[in-house]
């Protein structure tokens, strides 16, 4: 509900681009901060007990944002700050919460389990929070964000009801801790060196450099030139988590089916054709099964990578590896956001989606070769990765 109340939010106070797409800028600044550390954090502590203390933090924040707005304190500069917390905790969460995953269910059936854990952060992101966030955002200002903390609480609880512990390594076996900067070169060394897991890095750095652009202008776009209200504006959301819902429910029986070779191309032209409707076409319904689209294919491309990189990443590296993994996507994510603003401002509202087009189709052309079957199939195949950590 945030991530729609937000740019309203800000939209109800000023029509500059520039100043609207600030909002989804600072969101993503911590991913870029801390990143890192977070992957570092999360191979060095209990990943579940991480992922509890980080959703109490992300309460408070929102409620102290909420209770802004009730009484008329709030102003926009608050809600850069509570995106700024909230983000922080959001980026350790995700890396801890990957690194979680291939403890808690066996090799065979991790494209299962990243697709129900995709499946049901798209049902509550984008199903529910997408028209309940622009209707709630109506009827006032606060309840996104006051309903924001309740959710966030209730993950604490459910998240702390996960019987175990869940740390990269046992403390019998765990090396001596030493510099941050040198675990987070380990990361970084054991990505680079995997070709796969290093295209995939850099392709949807540069993927998410155009569509972040592309969204933070979204709003704009949906009641300019589309025609749209606030509510309508969240159910361009909804049709995005739609697809994204359908490709999560049937998504490994889809990648098995289809190869994961063909389900990363294939999603290739889907970028490209998702940013060629948004820049020539003045229908919502159009649009609307564009975002639709984009939506199966975004939950292909998490089931395939994710899998991908949990499979070829020993445990104590996960965390690291996967943060790594996020720094890159998170750069194209901030340089997205405030790149988007300011094509728009210079050249018109439809020129981030005209680049985001050349883009995609340069990407497409350049990665295209680099996940053929063979290549794939001996990831998939391959026992995982026994490399050892570093400790000199």
């Amino acid at each position: 509900m945030a991530t729609v109340a937000a740019p309203l939010y800000v939209a109800a106070r000023t029509d500059d681009p520039l100043v609207v797409s600030v909002a989804s800028g600072v969101a993503w600044l911590p991913w870029l901060l801390f990143a890192l550390p977070g992957g570092v954090l999360a191979d060095r502590m209990d990943r579940r007990r991480l992922m509890v203390v980080i959703d109490w933090v992300r309460v408070v924040a929102l409620a102290v944002l909420g209770g802004a707005m009730l009484t008329g304190r709030a102003g926009v500069l608050l809600l850069y700050v509570v995106l700024f917390v909230v983000n922080t905790g959001e980026i350790v969460f995700r890396s801890a919460s990957q690194a979680m995953l291939p403890t808690v269910v066996p090799r065979a059936r991790l494209e299962q389990a990243n697709g129900w854990l995709g499946g049901g952060t798209t049902l509550a992101n984008g199903m529910l929070a997408g028209p309940l966030g622009g209707f709630l955002f109506v009827v006032a200002e606060s309840i996104p964000f006051l309903v924001n903390a309740g959710t966030y609480a209730l993950s604490a609880v459910l998240v702390a009801l996960v019987a175990g512990s869940y740390r990269g390594v046992d403390d019998a076996d765990r090396p001596a801790v030493r510099s941050m900067r040198a675990e987070i070169m380990d990361g970084f060394r054991f990505l680079t060196g995997q070709r796969l897991l290093r295209t995939m890095a850099v392709l949807i750095g540069l993927l998410n450099l155009t569509l972040t652009a592309a969204l933070a202008v979204l709003v704009l776009l949906a009641t300019d030139r589309l025609g749209l209200d606030t509510v309508g504006y969240g159910l361009l959301f909804t049709a995005m988590s739609a697809g994204g819902l359908l490709g999560a429910a049937v998504g490994d029986r889809l990648v098995a089916r289809v190869t994961a070779t063909w389900t990363v191309r294939i999603g290739l032209l889907i970028e490209a054709g998702l940013h060629l409707a948004l820049a020539a076409s003045t229908s919502a319904w159009l649009i609307g099964f564009a975002l639709f689209a984009f939506g199966v294919h975004g939950a292909l491309w998490g089931i395939v990578f994710s899998s991908l990189r949990q499979r070829l990443t020993p445990s104590a590296l996960r965390g690291r590896v996967g943060a790594t993994t996020l720094f890159i996507a998170a750069g194209g994510n901030c340089a997205g956001a405030l790149l988007g603003g300011a094509i728009a401002t210079t050249f018109g509202l439809t020129a981030p989606y005209w680049v985001g087009f050349v883009v995609a189709v340069g990407v497409s052309a350049a990665t295209w070769r680099v996940f053929d079957r063979a290549t794939v199939a001996a990831a998939y195949a391959e026992p995982e990765a026994r490399q050892p950590v570093t400790t000199g």
